[in-house]
């Protein structure tokens, strides 16, 4: 099954998220996605750039049948707000 989650990055207690569409059985961070759709970035402040997602790649998995994660879910819909 293809889902659509996060794969964590950054320093310690500094995370750093990228949106990467991948297989459920392969490890959080592996590495060994199918494709980067974006970032999120839970610890910006000022004019850092919180969440960038490619909207249409993403609407592409999702007609795939890919499955979002509760996270990415939530992020998505803040993003079409």
């Amino acid at each position: 099954m293809v889902v659509i989650r996060l794969s964590r990055g950054g320093a310690p207690k500094r995370a750093f998220y990228h949106i990467v569409v991948t297989d459920k059985r392969n490890a959080r961070d592996a590495g060994t996605h199918l494709e980067q759709l974006g970032f999120f970035n839970p610890c910006a402040s000022g004019q850092e750039v919180r969440l960038n997602l490619d909207r249409t790649r993403v609407e592409y998995w999702l007609s795939k049948g890919a499955k979002p994660s509760d996270r990415v879910q939530k992020l998505l819909k803040d993003a079409a707000a």
